[in-house]
């Protein structure tokens, strides 16, 4: 029964979302919406697999309780639904690596893909069911976002513990096929637990890599708690104390349209290509390029950056040190690039010495700067801009306009890489396979 307890006649949000998307299926989306699902979904696996053995990845691992139907990515244990979802959105943020939704600030994909696939273990899902959902997923996730976030919010409260969990709460209703009041009931009771604060990165914690987990978790909890006949806020978003009144203290849109004029928000993720925070990932590119230039870094005077303002004042983006750990590294614009100009190249292992000399020396000469054309062009362009100045008086400048992707097939070669070492290449082949295939799984011959 449909419930108005404002007595306004208005539809609420959540309930204008849930109503909008419980019918869909596969053919409502083109073939290049269903090819980059199948790609987010190969990098969650791919990062996943990487980053299992590291420290986070493993005490997520350690708390979650034997027993149950849901698979950890990577092991042989299996846990709750609850708690595998956990230990793999902990795994899949572990490198820093996880998918980026910019004008949400967010990270959906190590949220939607994991509470979607503990979920299609308690209950099998068609491979169309697993696709659309995870569709609609970073749609609502991502369209809530760009609504609610600003960079002010963005400094205090981590975007992707705000929306992300109610994105993935709407990705499971619809793939266990709920009915519209238990779907408003679950994106409800999701949003009661936004949560994440931005502190990691002045006081050098990992509470960043459990966000995620508690994330989807929570989705699968409030998925649980719908089905069984939970009944939440209506209002949840937009009313007084609701979503919006209670991060942005400012009124809710009377409407937050999903998919707008045949518009799919996956299409605005991008995979990144650096092992480091979204804000970064742009400087680093350019930086490359002129560390191909350089004969050697001794001969640096000093480095200019300039980049988004949003890139600037995001938590960590502009630490010039001292680096606890490797996540303070990763999220510092300085460090990345300074890394990326001693190393001449973008890998893992740029964060592996945070006491090397040279990176220390180059990041104590960095001026990090909002650019005016690069904070215009944001969200829908991330640019960035290094200058390199040596003794001798020469400069060496790149700037590219927008971050560069990972492509299609730098997602496949790492996919294909992390997954024969944590499975073996045949049965890594095989899961290649069926994510390709995913349509026809579950689908009557």
């Amino acid at each position: 029964m449909t419930i108005d307890p404002t007595g306004s006649g208005k539809v609420s949000l959540a309930r204008q979302m849930a109503r909008s998307v419980l019918a869909r299926d596969l053919g409502d989306f083109g073939p290049e919406v269903v090819a980059k699902a199948k790609l987010c979904l190969l990098d969650f696996l791919s990062c996943a697999f990487e980053a299992g053995n590291h420290p986070w990845s493993r005490q997520a691992v350690a708390i979650a309780q034997a027993g149950g139907d849901a698979t950890i990515i990577g092991t042989s244990q299996r846990s709750s639904a609850a708690d595998a979802a956990f230990a793999n959105a902990v795994m899949g943020h572990g490198l820093v690596r996880e998918d980026m939704h910019a004008a949400s600030i967010a990270h959906h994909g190590v949220v939607i893909w994991p509470t979607l696939l503990a979920l299609s273990e308690q209950t099998p899902l068609p491979g169309t069911k697993l696709l659309v959902a995870a569709i609609i997923g970073y749609e609502t996730g991502a369209r809530i976002g760009r609504a609610l976030l600003t960079s002010d919010l963005a400094r205090l409260y981590r975007p992707t513990g705000l929306v992300a969990p109610l994105g993935a709460a709407l990705a499971g209703s619809f793939a266990l096929g709920l009915s519209e009041d238990a779907a408003t009931s679950a994106i409800a009771i999701a949003a009661n637990t936004s949560s994440g604060l931005n502190e990691w990165p002045h006081a050098g914690g990992s509470d960043m890599y459990f966000h995620p987990g508690f994330a989807a978790s929570n989705a699968i909890k409030a998925i649980g708690l719908a089905a069984a006949g939970a009944f939440g806020s209506e209002t949840i978003i937009e009313g007084e104390a609701g979503l919006f009144a209670a991060y942005r203290r400012h009124a809710a849109p009377d409407s937050i349209t999903l998919f707008p004029n045949g518009e799919s928000e996956i299409m605005a993720v991008y995979n990144k290509p650096v092992p480091a925070c979204n804000f970064a990932q742009t400087a680093v590119q350019a930086a490359l390029r002129v560390s191909h230039e350089l004969a050697g870094t001794d001969e640096v005077d000093r480095v200019d950056i300039r980049a988004p303002d949003a890139a600037v004042r995001y938590p960590g983006c502009d630490s010039m040190g001292p680096y606890r750990n490797a996540l303070q590294a990763k999220m510092s614009i300085p460090f990345s690039v300074a890394a990326t100009l001693a190393r001449g190249e973008i890998e893992e292992e740029n964060y592996a010495g945070l006491d090397d000399t040279d990176i220390v020396r180059l990041v104590s000469v960095t001026d990090l700067k909002a650019d005016a054309g690069f904070t215009a062009a944001f969200p829908g362009k991330q640019g960035a801009e290094v200058t390199v100045h040596l003794r001798g008086g020469r400069t060496i400048r790149h700037a590219l306009p927008d971050v560069i992707a990972a492509t299609p097939a730098d997602i496949r070669a790492r996919f294909r890489a992390a997954a024969a070492k944590a499975l073996g290449e045949d049965r890594a082949h095989r899961l290649e396979q069926l994510i390709d295939d995913c349509e026809q799984l579950g689908t009557p011959a």
